[in-house]
């Protein structure tokens, strides 16, 4: 009992009991799983769906007008980091992680009914622009008000740990999306019904799924950082506010820049990757990306808890090292490689650095920022560093590829990860200089 009485202030708001918080953290994780359901449903299902809007004889074109469409609905991140953030710091967590997960049931939804070149000529691809604008809207308030409410929800000791489940969920997203890209292509239907008409399945599913999440996002508890900010009346959710920590956002675009370009190319960009460049069959494709996506969920908690030990910043400085020496002869020998087996061990090479990014960067931004503009703090300035150099990756690999020479990519994406690592080794460990009480 005296234990518990000397317990410090954070853990009596945040640990009421262990119970209610991994309840809480697993609501906020699954609506981010669905949530990246849907949005990388569009990439896993962009094999068959963009001859539907796209008609061209060119494969790469295709797949090229895809990745830019894909591109595109970034530009809306950046709102829907204000919009949404603004939502979590004035109103509460709670309700901006509702709203954004109906706005991607929206989404899901006219993509899946949206008719094809064919039938209604150009007014498809933009109706199909339309949708994914509204997505990346959601997406953009989704990854502010879902990093910010996952570290308020967790104990001080163990931040690192459960943040990193918004990347387990994140990856998850697609891993599901993969799954049903597999049920489809080996139970249920054939290619031919894939490219007809199948492709709209998986968006309906996301559409359902979206509101499921809704509805028990609905039931969590606000977090008590948040309340504590609301009960000492602080300007919440502020621009002006916002704008007195011009080191800080400058620290969300630096750490952020090279982290989200190598992301979206092992993510998004891989499954083309492997599939025009390395020559795999279809089936290869999804096996080996789904195989290197499971090996990427495992390492997130395992690299989150063990900057719980030994600090944030060192494993940063470790991606960044290795992913400035290692990207170029990763990216290198899988273009020559034949086999998938080895396809699948290069990628999960690359994930191995990779994750020293996205199993942290998270609680790294939300540890930057007092509770009354946290959500805003992670949301906006992360959100226009994706929007010009994560969801770009795959349009540039791909315009290089139809100039004939690929291999730029790696020379780019290793250039903007050594970027990254020079922020990386000035900057303050945030897990010893953490302004997660801070209320201003």
């Amino acid at each position: 009992m005296a234990e518990q009485i000397a317990a410090p202030v954070d853990d009596k708001l945040h640990l009421v009991d262990v119970e209610k918080r991994v309840k809480a953290i697993f609501i906020g994780s699954m609506g981010n799983l669905v949530e990246w359901y849907d949005f990388y449903a569009y990439t896993a299902f962009a094999l068959y769906f963009a001859p539907a809007f796209f008609p061209t004889s060119d494969p790469v074109v295709q797949q090229l007008n895809a990745a830019v469409l894909f591109s595109a609905t970034f530009l809306m991140r950046p709102l829907g980091g204000w919009l949404f953030g603004y939502l979590a710091d004035r109103y509460g967590r709670r309700i901006s992680l509702m709203l954004s997960v109906l706005c991607m049931c929206f989404g899901s939804l006219i993509i899946a009914c949206t008719p094809t070149y064919a039938t209604i000529g150009f007014a498809a691809p933009m109706i199909l622009a339309f949708a994914r604008i509204i997505e990346g809207l959601s997406l953009g308030g989704e990854y502010g008000a879902s990093a910010t409410y996952l570290s308020e929800v967790a104990d001080a000791k163990h931040r690192g740990f459960y943040s990193s489940f918004q990347y387990v969920t994140l990856i998850g997203g697609q891993l599901t999306a993969i799954i049903v890209l597999l049920l489809l292509q080996k139970v249920f239907l054939t290619e031919q019904e894939l490219k007809d008409w199948g492709w709209r399945i998986p968006f309906v599913i996301g559409a359902l799924l979206a509101i499921f999440a809704a509805v028990m996002r609905r039931d969590l508890h606000e977090t008590p950082a948040f309340l504590e900010a609301k009960r000492l009346a602080k300007p919440m959710g502020s621009i002006r506010g916002l704008l007195k920590y011009p080191r800080e956002l400058l620290l969300v675009v630096g750490l952020t820049a090279g982290g989200t370009a190598a992301f979206y190319t092992f993510t998004t960009y891989m499954q083309t990757f492997v599939k025009l460049s390395v020559g795999l069959t279809t089936d290869q494709t999804t096996t080996v990306i789904f195989g290197s996506l499971i090996f990427a969920t495992f390492l997130q908690p395992l690299y989150g808890a063990l900057s719980d030990r030994i600090g944030r910043k060192p494993l940063l400085i470790f991606f960044g090292v290795a992913g400035t020496l290692g990207t170029i002869p990763i990216l290198t020998t899988l273009q020559t490689t034949k086999s998938p087996f080895m396809a699948f061990l290069l990628i999960c090479a690359a994930w191995i650095f990779v994750a020293g990014y996205t199993s942290i960067n998270a609680i790294v931004k939300a540890e930057l920022f007092p509770t009354n503009i946290r959500a805003l703090g992670v949301g906006l300035p992360y959100a226009l560093t994706v929007s010009i150099f994560g969801g770009t990756a795959p349009a540039i690999a791909l315009y290089f590829k139809s100039l004939g020479h690929e291999e730029w990519f790696y020379y780019y994406l290793s250039g903007m990860i050594f970027l990254s690592l020079l922020i990386y080794t000035t900057m303050r460990d945030t897990k010893h200089n953490s302004a997660m009480h801070r209320h201003e």
